[in-house]
């Protein structure tokens, strides 16, 4: 696994659930972190919790249903650190319980754009910095939902991001820019409803293993974060990567 130290990670939808868990994940292995939210307030406790682990915490405000929220991130995220060693796209939303015929046009497109367009974008605009800098680590949220039509706008999203990220992955093979997804489970959020597998925090450690591939490893994957539950992660000393 590789050291991620003094790198830097964007965490979309960090404010709480699955993105929060990945941001003090990433943080407790010494990443210093970006956090995404639709609003300062709501940061305030994560940031709190990020900070506690001695790494740099900073702030990209914006929607990720329009092109003015994403360029909103995308200058905070310039405006602080400069740059971003590991790009997490895990903000996504879901579609109200209704019946696949009835799902509006507008619904299906406002889906879209924040589970699928939302992340094109923001992997358009970091990537080749990864590139240049010979590292980088996307990671993009995808779901094992299937055979669940009141949710459609939601399932097909997420395998439209399935799909992209295997694009995006042999688009930079060879550059140590690893593009892969991360499938979290079914977990107890505010998405996923009291009635899911998992307590949100099982998306740890597992999360963490696309961030730490090796360079050069596996990219345009799927890693299930489930199936990792007993990994022990621990962050490694400065003399450990010299």
């Amino acid at each position: 696994m590789v050291s991620l130290e003094n790198r830097t990670a964007l965490v979309t939808g960090s404010s709480r659930g699955i993105g929060r868990q990945v941001a003090f994940g990433l943080a407790q292995l010494g990443c210093n972190v970006v956090l995404h939210g639709r609003n300062e307030r709501r940061l305030d406790e994560v940031e709190e919790l990020v900070r506690s682990t001695g790494v740099k915490v900073y702030r990209a405000i914006g929607e990720l249903d329009c092109e003015g929220g994403i360029q909103s991130v995308i200058k905070g995220v310039m405006d602080g650190p400069g740059q971003v060693d590991i790009l997490y796209n895990n903000a996504a939303i879901m579609n109200p319980w209704i019946d696949i015929t009835e799902i509006s046009i507008s619904m299906w497109l406002q889906t879209l754009q924040v589970n699928l367009f939302a992340v094109v974008s923001l992997c358009n605009a970091f990537i080749s910095g990864m590139k240049k800098r010979g590292f980088g680590r996307i990671v993009n949220l995808t779901s094992g939902i299937k055979e669940t039509p009141h949710l459609a706008p939601y399932g097909v999203s997420k395998a439209a991001v399935d799909k992209y990220t295997q694009e995006l992955a042999a688009a930079y093979r060879g550059t140590n820019v690893l593009v892969n997804c991360l499938d979290p489970g079914w977990l107890k959020t505010d998405l996923g409803g009291p009635n899911a597998d998992f307590p949100v925090e099982t998306v740890l450690p597992g999360a963490m293993v696309p961030a730490l591939l090796e360079d050069n490893g596996p990219s345009g994957k799927i890693y299930c974060a489930q199936d990792f539950k007993y990994l022990d992660l621990k962050k490694p000393h400065h003399n450990e990567h010299k």
